[in-house]
C-alpha cells in the first residue's frame, strides 16, 4: 500500500473472511439500513435531491429510496455491509438470528 501526501498508509483488519449463508443473506437488508443513515445524515446537514451531486448547492443524486439507486451506489452499500461484517467475524465476534423462523 502506497502513502499519501501526508503519510498517511492505511492499516485495515484483513476482512478475507468467508461469511456463513445466514449471515450473507441480511446483506441486502444491512445495505438499505446503511443507505437510510446515510441519507438522514445528508438530510440533516441540508442536503437534498439533485440531479447531480454537488456539495455547494447541497444536492446529492442519491438521496432517493434505496430501490431507486443504481447498481454502483447500492454495489457501495453493499461494500460496506460485507465489510463491516467480515471485521466483526475477524475480531472473533459471531452473529447468528435470535429466531431462525422469523
Amino acid at each position: 500500500m502506497q502513502k499519501n501526501s501526508n503519510g498517511y498508509i492505511p492499516h485495515p483488519l484483513q476482512t478475507d473472511v468467508t461469511l456463513p449463508d445466514e449471515v450473507l443473506s441480511a446483506v441486502d437488508q444491512i445495505a438499505r439500513q446503511v443507505h437510510e443513515m446515510w441519507a438522514v445524515t445528508k438530510m440533516r446537514g441540508g442536503y437534498v435531491f439533485g440531479k447531480v451531486t454537488d456539495d455547494r448547492a447541497r444536492t446529492h443524486k442519491d438521496l432517493r429510496p434505496y430501490e431507486e439507486l443504481t447498481e454502483e451506489s447500492k454495489s457501495y452499500d453493499r461494500e460496506t455491509a460485507l465489510t463491516t461484517l467480515r471485521i466483526l467475524y475477524a475480531l472473533g465476534y459471531e452473529i447468528r438470528k435470535k429466531n431462525p423462523d422469523a
